[in-house]
Formats: C-alpha cells, sequence, structure tokens
C-alpha cells in the first residue's frame, strides 16, 4: 500500500472514530506497528490529526483542561440528566453500600434515592445535602474542599477511601473517549475518584451525550471495567452501556 493510500485510509478511520489505538489500526489495515505509529507521527506534523499515547484523535475530538463552575454545570443537559440519574436510583437495594462521587448527574441521581435501608459515603458536598434533605443518613468523607465542584479531594481523602468495600459506586466524568476512557480536568480529583472506583464491587458512570469523544487531563478509570448509564442520545456504542 502507497503512503498515500495508508494515509488516507487512517484519516478515514480517525474521522469516523474521533479516537482510535494503535493496534485499531494495525489490524484494521494490515500493517506493522511501527508503520502506523510513524504515520501518525507524520500525519500529526501535517495538522491531519492529533497524536496521543497509544493512538491518535481527531481534530473535531474536544479537550477539556479546567473544570466548569458546578452551578453553571448544573443547569447543562438537564433532561437527560434526570433520566440517567432516575434510573441509576433504582439500582441500589436495601443492604447496599454505595459510594457517591462529586459531579452533577450524581447529584440529581441523589435527588431520587429512597433507599434508606443502604449506607451512603460520598465526597460532594451537594450530594449529602441532597440525602439528608430526603432524611437519608449519609458519610462525607475528610479532605480538601474543593470549591469549583463543591467536592472533597487530597491525600487525606484517598488514604480515606482505601478502608471501604462498596457493592456499588456511582460516578460522573468529563470525558469518555477510546484513548483516555474516563477522563476528568484536575490530578487530584482523578486521584480519589480513580482510588473509589477501584474500590466498588460494581461501578456505574453516569453520562449525557455531550461527554462522549471528549479528553480530559486525567483519566480515572477504564471503560472495560464499568458500566455507562447514558441515553440514546449518545454518539458512540461500548459493549458495557445501559441507555434510558
Amino acid at each position: 500500500m502507497l503512503t498515500e493510500q495508508r494515509y488516507q485510509k487512517i484519516m478515514d478511520i480517525v474521522d469516523s472514530k474521533k479516537t482510535v489505538t494503535v493496534l485499531e489500526l494495525v489490524q484494521k489495515l494490515g500493517i506493522s506497528e511501527s508503520t502506523v505509529r510513524r504515520d501518525l507521527v507524520s500525519l500529526d506534523k501535517l495538522g491531519k490529526l492529533i497524536r496521543v499515547h497509544g493512538g491518535a484523535t481527531s481534530l473535531e475530538l474536544q479537550y477539556e483542561t479546567a473544570d466548569m463552575d458546578i452551578s453553571k454545570k448544573s443547569t447543562l443537559n438537564l433532561e437527560q440528566k434526570h433520566a440517567i440519574g432516575k434510573y441509576a436510583s433504582s439500582l441500589i437495594m436495601p443492604g447496599d453500600f454505595v459510594y457517591l462521587d462529586a459531579g452533577t448527574t450524581v447529584e440529581i441521581m441523589a435527588g431520587y434515592i429512597t433507599e434508606k435501608n443502604a449506607n451512603y459515603v460520598t465526597n460532594s458536598v451537594w450530594q449529602a445535602k441532597a440525602l439528608s434533605k430526603r432524611d437519608i443518613s449519609v458519610t462525607v468523607i475528610g479532605g480538601t474542599f474543593k470549591a469549583v465542584t463543591e467536592a472533597i479531594i487530597g491525600s487525606e481523602a484517598v488514604e480515606c477511601l482505601q478502608k471501604y468495600h462498596f457493592t456499588k459506586g456511582f460516578f460522573g466524568t468529563n470525558g469518555i473517549s477510546d484513548i483516555a476512557h474516563f477522563s476528568t480536568p484536575e490530578a487530584n480529583e482523578a486521584s480519589v475518584k480513580r482510588t473509589a472506583i477501584t474500590r466498588c464491587k460494581q461501578s456505574y458512570v453516569l453520562a449525557d451525550s455531550t461527554k462522549f469523544d471528549k479528553v480530559s487531563a486525567v483519566t480515572f478509570g477504564y471503560i472495560e471495567n464499568s458500566t455507562i448509564i447514558t441515553t440514546q442520545l449518545a454518539p458512540r456504542n461500548y459493549n458495557n452501556t445501559i441507555y434510558v
């Protein structure tokens, strides 16, 4: 296959999928890994795509490097968030030990929770308020308060989470992509999310359709290890996805 033909085939795949791994390109094009990597370097220099660790992303893929203030974020995509949150709340059963991550969709979920015969832990002031309004007991972990997301983060929060073994955990995310998986803009918050998600027997990531094909600075979890709860408007189809 001529170089220009390879370039075009790679671009067709990248433009279609938005994110692609080196292994996927090797399998689809039947060429060596070294050739794929070399072609990605060349296409990146030509400004055709963005080369990232392990693959490439489309120029159209959205990157997010800072958190939006939670008061603004809580007004976006409300119809989808309510559908997702309501369904997610129905998954909580008597006797569950539940972790509720910071995030506006999880906050909306908290407003639908009715199961009082379960135990709840959160790193979110908003989630704690939502549960307490429904006369549901909740434990807030210790740590450093992050005002923009009203989340508890830091080394103390990570240490606190390491002693828990949750039956279910519900998480927000800033981005979902094949390259970065579940990602969030800030490293300290990502550390808390990463620790919490590994302490859950079952983990669910709540994401409206706008979170797909977005990459934030830090990965906190992997698509194959969690169940995504989203709506029919989601532009991507992953195997472990529940559509509401």
